[in-house]
């Protein structure tokens, strides 16, 4: 059980007084007996709350202590405020209500920008008062900056967890030290995916950039691992705002979720782990060679450290234990949903030299009967080594880069002629010229002798 201690500074002096006069309250004195014990009691020496050296206390002042306890009990002890505290009394009026309602106005503005402000406008005189001084008066009127910061909103702030493990994934990337490789200094980002209700790491690993394709490729992993979560809790950056991710996460049956802008506090979960990546991992990394040195020691940190440690907000549970004790629901995920949802197609229209571009790069197709048409081109980004396709009409055709060398020399394959129904009308005549001779001549159309309607 914690000892009791006074609740305030406030307090402990009036207990510090009490004690130093606290056998006269109680004792049973005749007439002139007070005199003598406060005469006695002020040729001792006390040591006050928070001093180091000791004091002595005037008769007058034990005796106004004396009286103060038998009139109002331990809270006449208390010292008392000054009535005009935090009132900036080197202020007039008017100069104290602008700052107020400065503040009001400008919530975020800093103290010390205000008053540069008013002295350049000629507002407020030089050095006329103290930042530490505005602060108190901002204090005293309940205008304080942090106050303010974490009153603002319509709603309050509460703290809250998802239900079970797998039920959400926070999604978000960290900016390392930076790392001299061959020398040339790179950036470090780390892109991590943090289970809300177990604060299990699904996956981490270190990039040097931060696209949309690196982190897809870390939920590949995580996907294949553990399976889809029920949704996605991600930051308002272009990372996890693009197309791709969002029909992913659509396919997969996962929710997609943006955090407001700027609202750090609203994702602590995943800032207090960059903390501790931070402390653990990050600041003591030293010279590496790779970002595989980096990756490597990631790794050890989760596995050897902070997985199997007890964590305060588990009530003492380690985030390994409460994320493996939960029950995965059978789902039906594998790989061939996972190639589905991260499939992407283009629909793009063949050049006439049977080529089309993807991703920057030119393929070419072996179906000449598709130039000039137009395809889906398709690629599956669970392995972005793998050759990206064409779809036609149901049909799947392989692309291969184009060799224009090789091309050169080869022989020209032929193009698959047109398939026509057999029961097809054959083409009606049709020319143009003779037509208009008929007409100069006087001739009747020929299609009344040939029977045409």
């Amino acid at each position: 059980m914690k000892s009791l201690t006074p609740k305030s500074h406030a307090e402990a002096v009036a207990v510090f007084r009490h004690g130093v006069i606290g056998v006269l309250t109680q004792a049973q004195m005749d007439r002139g007996q007070l005199a003598s014990a406060l005469e006695s009691l002020a040729q001792q020496r006390f040591v006050p709350p928070g001093a180091k050296v000791s004091h002595c206390y005037s008769e007058a002042t034990l005796e106004r202590w004396y009286y103060a306890y038998k009139k109002r009990g331990l809270s006449g002890l208390a010292p008392r405020d000054r009535s005009d505290k935090g009132r900036a009394q080197q202020l007039s009026a008017a100069q104290r209500e602008l700052l107020l309602d400065i503040r009001r106005e400008y919530p975020s503005a800093a103290v010390t920008l205000i008053l540069r402000t008013l002295v350049t406008d000629g507002r407020l005189e030089k050095d006329a008062v103290s930042a530490t001084t505005v602060r108190r008066l901002f204090a005293e009127a309940g205008l304080d900056r942090v106050g303010m910061r974490d009153g603002s909103g319509t709603k309050t702030r509460l703290r809250w967890q998802a239900e079970r493990p797998m039920a959400l994934w926070h999604a978000d990337v960290c900016h390392g030290p930076g790392l001299t490789v061959g020398g040339k200094s790179l950036p470090l980002r780390i892109h991590a995916l943090l289970d809300d209700a177990s604060r299990y790491v699904v996956a981490l690993e270190a990039h040097h950039t931060e696209r949309e394709v690196d982190m897809l490729g870390l939920m590949v992993r995580a996907l294949r691992k553990h399976g889809p979560p029920d949704a996605l809790y991600l930051d308002n950056g272009a990372t996890y705002r693009g197309e791709t991710l969002a029909t992913a996460c659509a396919r997969i049956g996962t929710s997609l979720l943006h955090a407001r802008p700027y609202d750090a506090p609203a994702r602590g979960k995943m800032e207090r782990f960059w903390r501790t990546l931070r402390e653990g991992c990050l600041d003591f990394l030293g010279p590496v060679a790779s970002l595989h040195d980096v990756n490597v020691r990631l790794c050890a940190f989760l596995d050897a450290h902070y997985h199997v440690t007890s964590h305060a907000a588990l009530m003492g549970a380690t985030p390994k234990t409460v994320f493996e004790a939960a029950p995965r629901a059978p789902d039906g995920f594998d790989e061939a949903k996972l190639r589905d949802a991260l499939t992407t197609r283009t629909r793009r229209r063949v050049r006439r030299d049977t080529t089309v571009a993807v991703d920057g790069a030119d393929y070419e197709l072996d179906a000449g009967h598709l130039a000039g048409r137009l395809v889906h081109l398709c690629r599956c980004l669970v392995d972005l080594g793998e050759a990206p396709w064409a779809e036609f009409e149901g049909k799947r055709y392989t692309l291969h880069p184009v060799d224009a060398v090789r091309n050169a020399r080869r022989k020209r394959p032929l193009r698959r002629p047109p398939v026509h129904d057999e029961t097809y009308r054959p083409h009606p005549a049709f020319d143009p010229p003779l037509t208009l001779l008929d007409r100069a001549v006087g001739r009747p159309p020929r299609h009344r002798d040939a029977g045409e309607s």
